[in-house]
């Protein structure tokens, strides 16, 4: 029988190694099934009991940057939303070009007067007759998870704001909707209440076929700091500019020069950029 290896998730918890699991992970890099199994089964060999999934996660990536370079982008997408932070400025930025990309007009950072106080709104999102009020919750590290407090707080705001909006002319026809988005996962009370309240929620993977990670495969909106060439001080400068997404990059290759990314390596970045984007 062969011998259970425990390792040790970002949360803490300790389960089984799942050669399985790691291969679903693998796929979501769009690997062939060759590579996948290749990979899969050489890190099978380099287990040791007490390992972190952080641990295996970084042999699978280095394995996968060396076949495929869009690949591993793809691979370390979760990785590469954290990376916008320390603040949750750039998510929210992040946040309101998926929405933009959805068909909404959108804003980031708005103060609007509510029916009790002011609030600055992370995002607003308006689309014919529907206006949407978006709450970012960016989370540095995988572990942590948005409890049933944050939509709790969400909703407050947004029945302050609604409250308000209903005294407009304009508004009072409109369809209004709160949002929560986040870039780790909900617990399941929170789930529990904004099922309940009427709360859009959008986590990692909920909801099912439509969470964060859908969205961003589907329409191809991928980070910035996916891009496996660019350090993490060309990353920042990036973000400092308001650029978030690698299909801006694309389509303004001239974003590189204003942080004097040489010749060679401006086409490096080009072509992985495209290669994410423009399949």
């Amino acid at each position: 029988m062969e011998k259970t290896i425990n390792i040790i998730k970002y949360s803490g918890e300790i389960e089984a190694f799942n050669i399985e699991k790691l291969k679903r992970s693998l796929r979501c890099s769009r690997a062939s099934e060759q590579l996948v199994t290749e990979i899969a089964e050489e890190i099978q060999t380099q287990l040791s009991d007490g390992m972190t999934t952080k641990r295996i996660y970084e042999i699978a990536y280095r394995m996968l940057k060396r076949k495929s370079k869009s690949g591993s982008a793809r691979y370390k997408l979760k990785k590469a939303i954290l990376e916008l932070g320390p603040t949750g400025y750039p998510f929210e930025r992040f946040v309101g070009k998926i929405l933009e990309y959805e068909g909404f007009k959108t804003e980031v950072g708005v103060v609007m007067q509510g029916h009790c106080v002011t609030h600055e709104v992370d995002v607003t999102a308006l689309k014919t007759n529907e206006h949407y009020l978006v709450e970012c919750k960016f989370h540095n590290h995988q572990g942590r998870n948005c409890n049933v407090k944050n939509p709790l707080y969400v909703l407050s705001r947004f029945k302050d704001l609604e409250t308000q909006w209903l005294k407009q002319k304009e508004h009072s026809l409109k369809f209004h909707k709160g949002w929560l988005y986040t870039n780790t996962r909900f617990s399941s009370d929170a789930i529990q209440f904004g099922e309940c309240a009427g709360l859009g929620m959008v986590s990692w993977d909920y909801p099912m076929q439509n969470g964060l990670k859908d969205k961003i495969d589907r329409l191809r909106l991928y980070p910035i700091t996916a891009l496996p060439s660019l350090t993490n001080k060309e990353k920042q400068k990036i973000l400092d500019l308001g650029v978030v997404l690698c299909i801006e990059i694309c389509d303004n290759p001239a974003l590189l020069d204003s942080i004097n990314i040489s010749t060679s390596k401006r086409k490096t970045i080009l072509r992985e950029a495209n290669d994410l984007c423009k399949e």
